[in-house]
C-alpha cells in the first residue's frame, strides 16, 4: 500500500475484515495516511467484521468522545456447546445431548434472550482485552492460566432472535444486538446458552453501528489509498451537538478562557465548539453560566477557507 502526503486528519470509518486484529487495521492506515497518530474507538476481535472508527492526526482528540457511545451487531449464537473462549475459535469444554438440545423450544429462546434484555450483570469473556494485575485477560489465558473476572453492569437496549436453524446436536440463532459500551457479544451467548441448559457460543459477530455511525458508510480496508477522512466538526456535532462561536469566542477558546454567560446557548453539558469558517475548536463543558474547553483541537492550518 503506497503512502500518500501527511493527512490534515480526521475521522474514517472502516469495515474491518475477518481474520485481522483492530491494529492491524490502524497499522495499515497509518501507512496509508503517512501518520502515526492514528487511533480506534472500540477494538473489534480477529474474528469479527464491521464498524470501526479511526481518528487521524488531531482527531484522535475526539476518540475519548466516541468509544463510549452505544453500538450495534449482528450475530449468530449456536446452542449445544460451550467453549474455552465463548466462540468459536475455542476448544469445546461441553457438549449437550442432542435430544436436550432439540427440546429447547423457540419460546424458550426467546424468553432466555428477553432475561437478557435491559440493565444487567455481565462476567466478561476470559479472553478479553481487560487488564488482570497489567496483563491482558486473553494472554492470560492463552499462557494457561485460569482467569476470573469481576461481573460489570452493561445495558442490553435490544436483543431480537430474528432466526432460528435448527441442525443435528445444536441451533443456530441469527441475532440483533443494541448495546452499551463495554457489552461483551460472546458472553451473552455463553449466558444464553448456560441459561437453556444447553450451552452456547459466539460463531459470527458483526458491528454495524457506533453511535450515530453505520458500517454502510465506511470504506473497506484495501481502499483506505484512496479514502478521504470525514470533518471533525461535522463529527463532533453529530455526537455531541454544536455551538457556534463567533470569532472573538473561538480566539479566547483557543486562549483557555471561559466564555461568560453562554452555557444557556448549549442543550447539553457539552458541545462541539465550531467557529465561524467550520472548523472544530473543540469541546466545550457547562461550568456555571459559563463555557470552558473540555478539549481543545490543534489550530487550523492558515489558508483554511
Amino acid at each position: 500500500m503506497a503512502s500518500r502526503d501527511p493527512s490534515p486528519g480526521g475521522v474514517l470509518l472502516v469495515d474491518k475484515p475477518g481474520g485481522i486484529t483492530s491494529h492491524d487495521v490502524v497499522a495499515r492506515s497509518r501507512r496509508a495516511f503517512g501518520t502515526r497518530r492514528i487511533g480506534h474507538a472500540g477494538t473489534l476481535d480477529p474474528m469479527a467484521t464491521g464498524l470501526l472508527v479511526l481518528g487521524i492526526e488531531g482527531a484522535t482528540r475526539l476518540l475519548t468522545y466516541l468509544v463510549g457511545l452505544g453500538k450495534t451487531y449482528t450475530a449468530t449464537i449456536r446452542l449445544g456447546q460451550a467453549t474455552t473462549t465463548d466462540d468459536g475459535e475455542g476448544d469445546v469444554v461441553s457438549a449437550a445431548d442432542a435430544q436436550a438440545v432439540a427440546q429447547v423450544s423457540d419460546d424458550a429462546i426467546a424468553a432466555g434472550a428477553e432475561r437478557l434484555t435491559g440493565t444487567i450483570s455481565q462476567v466478561p469473556s476470559a479472553v478479553s482485552a481487560i487488564k488482570v494485575d497489567g496483563r491482558r485477560a486473553y494472554d492470560r489465558v492463552r499462557a494457561g492460566e485460569r482467569v476470573e473476572l469481576a461481573p460489570r453492569e452493561v445495558t442490553v437496549s435490544r436483543l431480537d432472535v430474528v432466526a432460528v436453524r435448527r441442525g443435528e446436536g445444536s441451533v443456530d440463532l441469527d441475532v440483533v444486538v443494541d448495546c452499551s459500551s463495554g457489552t461483551y457479544i460472546r458472553a451473552l451467548a455463553r449466558d444464553l446458552g448456560a441459561d437453556l441448559g444447553v450451552g452456547g457460543h459466539l460463531t459470527a459477530l458483526r458491528r454495524t453501528h457506533v453511535g450515530p455511525f453505520d458500517v454502510a458508510q465506511a470504506v473497506a480496508v484495501d481502499d483506505l489509498d484512496a479514502a478521504t477522512p470525514q470533518d471533525p466538526a461535522e463529527i463532533a456535532a453529530r455526537v455531541l451537538g454544536r455551538f457556534d462561536a463567533t470569532a472573538e469566542e473561538a480566539r479566547d477558546l483557543r486562549h483557555g478562557k471561559r466564555l461568560e454567560g453562554a452555557a444557556a446557548r448549549l442543550d447539553g453539558s457539552l458541545a462541539a465548539a465550531v467557529d465561524p469558517d467550520g472548523a472544530l475548536i473543540g469541546v466545550v463543558e457547562r461550568r456555571g453560566s459559563a463555557l470552558k474547553s473540555a478539549m481543545n483541537m490543534p489550530e487550523p492550518r492558515a489558508g483554511r477557507a
